[in-house]
């Protein structure tokens, strides 16, 4: 029976296939899950179509099925949640929380911090960025893996876009929209993505909700140095032989388990699940699987 007290999810970008590394992130959030018998949600965020591959989604999601990763409830599609998005615009809206900025990237590239330019126009338009007005105060949290982290909004991070220019809604409103409806609990995410949390966070409160608890592990890291990523052009999953890509994949975890099937092969990796030797780690040096003398994990 899974402990409906826990829920995490798993908010791949359909901009390629699954490789290595984002099979390394859904593992981490899987087993975190799971060896809290808790629930797995599946999230495809298709919020920016220039930039997603066609068959991307439906790729990613016959990879998690053939390497045993399977979701507990209905995957849910960002593109089909514009109705959400909007609604949550508008209240914060009604509570004058927002601008409309026409600021372009040429005019913002000396400003690590935006400058609050456009702060004074409260009225819609069309030719503008929605930006968020970021409340003054500091984000305080602890993170599982990452420990104690303290961010001033408004001088450290500044205002925030919520729905772009050109349309689309932007990632820090769609992800906390749906974290909040999707009763999320627990937010466990590659560390590159530590920095958008207190953004998150404070969106929580401002939609009167209560802000998940987050673990944000290390990214793998490359042979070049680079993170493995699409991006990077890391090479995409072989689906046909998931048994190995599981192994390959929980070694650069620390456990070297032996090949077997899936499901056998994930139950004792939830058994063994060494969360400890994440903390603290920023990233994740890959490992050739054919080295297994070496029983540390790293």
């Amino acid at each position: 029976m899974t402990n409906t007290a826990y829920r995490g999810r798993f908010a791949p970008s359909p901009t390629g296939p699954l490789h290595l590394g984002s099979l390394v992130a859904a593992l981490v959030s899987y087993l975190d899950a799971r060896e809290r018998d808790g629930v797995w949600l599946v999230r495809i965020e298709d919020l920016d179509p220039p930039r997603e591959q066609p068959g991307a989604a439906d790729a990613i999601l016959r990879s998690l099925n053939a390497h045993g990763l399977h979701w507990d409830e209905n995957v849910r599609y960002q593109s089909q949640r514009g109705d959400a998005y909007l609604a949550a615009l508008e209240y914060l809206a009604a509570a004058d929380q927002l601008f409309w900025c026409r600021c372009s990237r040429k005019q913002l590239a000396d400003h690590r911090v935006y400058p609050g330019t456009c702060r004074a126009c409260r009225q819609p338009r069309d030719d503008a960025a929605i930006r968020w007005q970021v409340p003054n105060h500091r984000e305080r949290f602890a993170d599982r893996y990452q420990g104690e982290q303290s961010v001033d909004l408004a001088t450290e991070l500044g205002d925030v876009v919520l729905r772009r220019r050109d349309g689309p809604f932007a990632y820090q409103l769609a992800v906390t929209v749906d974290d909040i409806d999707q009763g999320i609990t627990e937010v466990v995410r590659g560390i590159d993505l530590l920095d958008s949390t207190p953004w998150q966070r404070a969106l929580f409160r401002c939609l009167g909700a209560t802000p998940p608890h987050y673990a944000h592990f290390p990214v793998l890291i490359g042979a070049n140095g680079q993170k493995l990523s699409k991006q990077n052009h890391a090479p995409a999953l072989n689906d046909d032989q998931p048994s190995a890509n599981l192994q390959q994949a929980l070694r650069q975890l620390g456990l070297n388990i032996a090949v077997d099937t899936p499901l056998r092969m994930l139950t004792e990796a939830q058994q063994r699940w060494p969360q400890r030797r994440l903390k603290g780690r920023t990233d994740l040096t890959l490992k050739d699987t054919e080295d297994s003398n070496d029983t540390t994990g790293w």
